[in-house]
């Protein structure tokens, strides 16, 4: 059974596995058709994921087939087409019996902490399959960035019409942008890139974007947006520390600040005029609840969220190792990259 592994920074191997053993009771034997790339995957690739270790199968976004379950197995059946919740929980520590399963205290999730579905078949908890009767394979490998976003707005819980400010107009930062927009409230982005930007204005429909610039002129930018009030909510899907130490400037008084990107550089600013003086609340969003993912599959199904445009490259299961390098390159213009694997 084929199968790809990242044995160390920028260096994929495809191998040989053994096919897996039946399912055991409580598993699930499953058929992987398509692997969406995230910014996990790059960060691994490029040695900078805080959680990566090695050697490592990635592969945590994914669109399966069920070929077989186990003896006690009734949720799931041979022949679905699921997507994967890939945060194995252990389902007893306090954050678990909390309903936390998100930030479980001996958290693994497929693909950095324990090896992935970058492979043909694979088990796995059969609790971590969420079936659809509609979505294709591509839009099911889409459901756990999907995620992300949708944990990280109902962490700050925006109202409709509050503003929201994403920073960062990446696949996480666009998935915050679907959610924001399911909840109503204002959404300006704001980005580096001025293509993303076009992507937000002209695909995403968000309401305004500013471009980022070494003149630090953004916030002057935001007040003009919001009569001076800057926003409500900001969450930061960048993954810089620079840019995670600035946001706060962005904050409304009384405002939420929402960590959803993930750095291993320390965060400093100033307490009393940036945090204190404004009363600001800051959050971090780790993973999604399994709750998410039933929410965002209906989403989908009933055409509130498009997925089609966030996909704009597709790579066979044999050319990734090749393609994956060119990928990181922002010349190559990705937003979603798909691993076709069947």
């Amino acid at each position: 059974m084929k199968a790809i592994r990242l044995d160390k920074p920028q260096s994929f191997v495809q191998i040989d596995l053994p096919e897996p053993a039946a399912p055991g009771p409580g598993e699930a034997l499953v058929r992987v058709h398509r692997i969406g790339i995230c910014g996990t995957d790059y960060g691994g690739y490029l040695g900078k994921m805080p959680f990566y270790s090695y050697p490592r199968i990635p592969g945590h976004e994914l669109g399966v087939e069920v070929l077989a379950v186990g003896p006690d197995v009734t949720q799931v059946r041979p022949g679905d087409h699921c997507s994967v919740e890939p945060y194995i929980n252990c389902q007893k520590c306090y954050s678990c019996q909390r309903g936390h399963t998100n930030c479980c205290e001996n958290h693994q999730t497929l693909g950095v902490m324990c090896d992935g579905g970058m492979a043909e078949k694979f088990l796995l908890p059969a609790r971590k399959l969420h079936v659809s009767r509609k979505l294709s394979y591509d839009q099911l490998a889409l459901v756990e960035t999907l995620a992300i976003g949708c944990h990280a707005v109902d962490r700050a819980a925006p109202k409709p019409g509050e503003t929201v400010l994403v920073i960062g107009a990446g696949p996480i930062g666009l998935s915050v942008i679907e959610f924001v927009k399911v909840a109503g409230a204002k959404c300006i982005v704001m980005d580096m890139n001025a293509d993303r930007l076009a992507f937000c204005r002209e695909v995403m429909k968000v309401d305004h974007t500013i471009l980022s610039k070494a003149d630090g002129g953004e916030a002057l930018a935001l007040a003009e947006l919001t009569q001076g009030r800057y926003a409500d909510v900001v969450v930061d899907a960048t993954g810089s520390n620079k840019s995670m130490s600035t946001c706060l400037q962005f904050a409304a008084f009384a405002g939420r600040i929402v960590y959803v990107g993930i750095t291993q550089q320390e965060l400093t600013f100033p307490h009393a005029p940036a945090l204190h003086r404004r009363e600001l609340t800051i959050l971090a969003s780790r993973n999604a609840l399994s709750k998410d993912f039933a929410r965002i599959i209906k989403l989908i199904e009933d055409g509130v969220i498009d997925t089609r445009p966030w996909i704009t490259h597709h790579a066979k299961f044999e050319d990734m190792i090749t393609v994956f390098p060119t990928w990181l390159k922002p010349e190559t213009g990705v937003i979603k990259a798909i691993v076709d694997v069947v």
